[in-house]
């Protein structure tokens, strides 16, 4: 079971959250901002949303603000509570993706093709990869695994979670250019 609701959570999401997705993805795009994950835990008057957002272009070391995440909760809020989407009662968490960014949706395996990551996939565990295309006809990313074995052809549906692997030479110069 504990497969079945990680896999849920990663690639497909439970019935009815398809539509809390969409209107999450479109009000945070509104607001200028990229919703780059979303989890929903509990049910009934537990529920914790957690969000996860971040700037469309955003480099290293120049990620979304606590007050800019702040701005985000308080207008998720005001709409949450007005349409009670969750229920009277429930809990927000909105904060940025940190620099081991997740990689959740097709759009995001596109944007980060080439960089690294590292991925846990049904029947084969954890290892680190390099992104090296995504199918366009199917929901598949070729992976070519850090051990040097032979790329792998992925389903979306088997990821269970990725990550993006901290490229610390980027983060290094994207430093350099804002002390200078």
């Amino acid at each position: 079971m504990r497969a079945k609701s990680a896999r849920a959570f990663f690639c497909r999401l439970e019935p009815g959250l398809d539509q809390l997705l969409a209107e999450l993805r479109s009000r945070v795009s509104r607001l200028g901002y990229e919703l780059v994950d979303m989890r929903q835990r509990g049910a009934g008057t537990r529920v914790r949303l957690q969000v996860r957002v971040d700037h469309p272009d955003a480099a290293p070391g120049h990620g979304i603000t606590v007050d800019e995440c702040a701005a985000v909760s308080r207008e998720l809020e005001r709409w949450l509570d007005g349409e009670q989407a969750l229920g009277t009662r429930y809990v927000l968490e909105v904060s940025s993706p940190g620099i081991e960014r997740p990689v959740r949706w097709r759009e995001h395996w596109l944007r980060y093709r080439g960089r690294d990551v590292r991925v846990r996939v049904a029947g084969r565990g954890r290892f680190t990869a390099t992104i090296v295309r995504v199918e366009d006809e199917a929901d598949v990313i070729v992976l070519q695994p850090m051990d040097g074995s032979d790329p792998l052809e992925v389903p979306m549906e088997d990821v269970q979670e990725a990550t993006l692997v901290v490229d610390w030479s980027a983060v290094e110069r994207s430093a350099e250019r804002t002390s200078h």
